[in-house]
């Protein structure tokens, strides 16, 4: 296949930018992050604007940076010891690595997804639950019924478990289990959502199931989303980001960074020269 063929078959797969889309306003505020891992300099002067309501894809060859830089949003690099981040990193101006911003309130305002679907060995309710009680967000076992109805109809799997509540998490299908961990991620009412390869353990349907639901969470939820399939990136995204050796190579508007890339090792990486 000629680079101009798989050009266009990327292209077949990009979402049209609206003018709803293009929105100069920034929800998350990278500048000049450092990432190291002991000695080693894992993430390099990594600056960029994401913005709100939208769904931003992070591409790259594996181990070139890119979902260790999306733990630094959330700050679940700081569970490991030997991790050190320097820079900022500013949700809605906030700077999360301020000392008085509290890990736990963060990531109840930063949701994440991971790539390897993890229910907890509780009930399909109580998985969806457990966020809402631990935050205090419901008073009574109504407002509960609520939140957890409301979490599991936001990630569309309401009507295939509504019937079966009380039934282990783990029993769920792959795809069922990882819309499970979507739901109990909305539960707390993030604004932001973070999710690292969230279809690699999924077969195609259940993927289509969860990217429908991303196009559908983007209208209240800004979406950060790694991954390592550059149809899924042109499918669901709005802007695209290419990482290399813990650089960010460039950001754009993804029909532009499948067609017209500004950067070599980006256009080489789309085409499958390397990666």
């Amino acid at each position: 296949m000629n680079d101009a063929t798989m050009n266009n078959a990327l292209m077949s797969n990009v979402k049209t930018t609206t003018k709803a889309d293009v929105m100069t306003e920034s929800k998350i505020s990278a500048k000049n992050v450092q990432v190291f891992y002991g000695e080693k300099h894992a993430i390099k002067d990594v600056n960029i604007e994401i913005r709100p309501r939208s769904v931003t894809a992070f591409i790259g060859p594996s181990g070139c940076g890119k979902s260790t830089f999306l733990r630094c949003i959330n700050r679940m690099n700081d569970t490991i010891d030997i991790c050190r981040v320097e820079g900022d990193i500013a949700i809605d101006g906030e700077n999360v690595y301020d000392p008085k911003v509290d890990p736990v309130q963060l990531r109840a305002k930063v949701g994440m997804v991971f790539q390897k679907p993890n229910p907890f060995p509780k009930t399909i309710y109580e998985n969806v639950a457990y966020g809402p009680r631990i935050h205090g967000l419901a008073r009574k076992k109504s407002e509960m019924d609520e939140i957890v109805a409301t979490s599991l109809q936001k990630a569309g799997l309401w009507n295939e478990v509504k019937d079966r509540l009380d039934a282990p998490g783990t029993g769920l299908s792959g795809g069922q289990q990882q819309r499970l961990c979507i739901a109990r991620a909305v539960a707390v009412s993030p604004e932001v959502i973070l999710m690292d390869e969230p279809c690699s353990a999924l077969d195609p349907i259940a993927t289509a199931k969860v990217e429908e639901l991303i196009h559908e969470l983007r209208e209240n939820y800004t979406i950060v989303i790694v991954t390592h399939s550059m149809q899924q990136a042109a499918r669901v995204s709005q802007r695209t980001a290419m990482f290399h050796l813990g650089e960010l190579v460039e950001e754009d508007d993804t029909d532009k960074m499948f067609t017209n890339p500004n950067d070599q090792r980006t256009q080489d990486y789309i085409m499958g020269r390397f990666g």
